[in-house]
């Protein structure tokens, strides 16, 4: 099966859905963090009004089950697919759900370029099932209703608002520097757009790098800055940033996105040397690290939602598989659980996490991988999906992206 052949497959859609969702009024993205249990009752639709009033979630005509996201209509605390690898169906734990994933396709260009673009399964909130979308980039705001989106080759000249039950872009947020990557705010109320002059997926033909003993065309690190755009207003503040060289004048990635604190108050970047993190201010002034966020700036599920634990790297020995949770006032280790990988937090005791396959964990067997949701405290793990190919590098590896219900 060729390249294209699995992307189809991995993308193939289930039956639609025949019911039509109801056009809405506002154009906003969902600004809360809903708190979910599996003793939530089915909430009535007057409750659900006054609530999107409230908070400025998008306002349905009719209301009703038929035209609420998938996620929230599926109320089970555990939602997995351990027979499905990509994902088809609605993946979710707690307060999280697998909101997208993607595959890099090296599409080769006529001048002697690459480009390794991203394709997208994204959640379909209408039928709960992934679907293949065309998008360059894209992030998912706090309740999986709403995507950020960009389009064509990047950089990007513009922002869209794209309704995940829909399939529309309700707006496009123009921006004055070319974007090449977003992140949603915790509250989703903004964004930060990281500002490229070259897109940081293309690899040049005059600027060939040596991998593996063969002479490749490699990227140029062109960071600019970043961008903190309000999302109801569209106005966005740039602020320069280009990204730092390490003491050998090394250049480092070129993609290098900035991200924010677990509070919304700063946004971070990776750098090349210690403490290989920079903090900002959403004003553009560098700011010290957070007394809370003293954790390994590699793992990507970060603090818990409380702010009381912190993912750590991998902790395992010999033939045990580990990672760690870490303390993330002081850094230290506080416990682990039997994962490779942290990825989100499903709630303050879980988390979703890739863990490979004990008898071939090693070598590259460790890459024989599925997603699994793992409590604190315990050895307790639960499959969520089913493993990926045994290998870094093929073309359908898949790589998921989180949000919250």
């Amino acid at each position: 099966m060729n390249v294209d052949e699995l992307v189809a497959a991995a993308f193939r859609e289930q039956a639609a859905d025949s019911v039509p969702a109801p056009p809405y009024f506002a154009e906003r993205v969902l600004a809360v963090r809903r708190r979910r249990t599996g003793r939530i009752a089915s909430v009535a639709v007057a409750t659900v009004a006054a609530i999107a009033v409230a908070v400025g979630v998008p306002r349905l005509i009719g209301g009703g089950d038929d035209v609420r996201p998938a996620s929230e209509m599926n109320k089970s605390d555990i939602i997995g697919h351990p027979d499905q690898s990509p994902p088809k169906t609605l993946i979710a734990a707690g307060n999280t759900v697998l909101s997208a994933f993607y595959i890099t396709k090296t599409v080769h260009q006529p001048n002697g370029d690459n480009v390794f673009a991203r394709r997208y399964g994204l959640l379909d909130q209408k039928s709960g099932t992934y679907k293949k979308a065309k998008w360059a980039f894209l992030d998912v705001a706090p309740g999986s209703r709403t995507a950020a989106v960009l389009e064509g080759e990047l950089p990007a000249k513009r922002i869209g608002l794209l309704d995940l039950i829909t399939g529309k872009v309700d707006r496009w947020i123009t921006v004055d520097r070319g974007v090449a990557g977003v992140a949603f705010s915790p509250d989703g109320k903004k964004l930060v757009a990281t500002t490229y002059a070259k897109n940081p997926d293309r690899g040049f033909a005059d600027h060939r790098q040596n991998v593996n003993g063969k002479d490749i065309p490699g990227p140029v690190p062109s960071r600019t800055g970043f961008a903190v755009v309000d999302v109801e207003s569209g106005k966005a503040d740039w602020h320069e940033a280009p990204y730092e060289t390490d003491e050998s004048g090394w250049p480092g990635n070129s993609r290098e996105d900035f991200g924010w604190s677990h509070d919304g108050t700063l946004v971070h970047t990776n750098t090349p040397v210690k403490p290989f993190r920079q903090y900002y201010g959403l004003n553009g002034e560098k700011a010290a690290w957070p007394a809370d966020e003293k954790v390994s700036v590699s793992v990507e599920a970060g603090l818990s939602p409380n702010g009381k634990l912190a993912a750590g790297d991998f902790a395992g020995r010999g033939p045990v598989v580990a990672a760690a949770i870490m303390d993330p006032r002081t850094g230290k280790q506080v416990d682990t659980v039997p994962v490779q990988q942290l990825l989100s937090w499903a709630d303050d005791k879980r988390l979703i996490a890739w863990g490979c396959d004990p008898k071939r964990c090693s070598g590259k067997g460790e890459f024989h991988n599925q997603l699994l949701l793992v409590t604190i405290g315990t050895d307790k793990v639960v499959p969520l999906s089913d493993f990926r190919k045994a290998s870094a590098d093929y073309p359908g590896r898949w790589n998921p992206v989180f949000s919250t219900r």
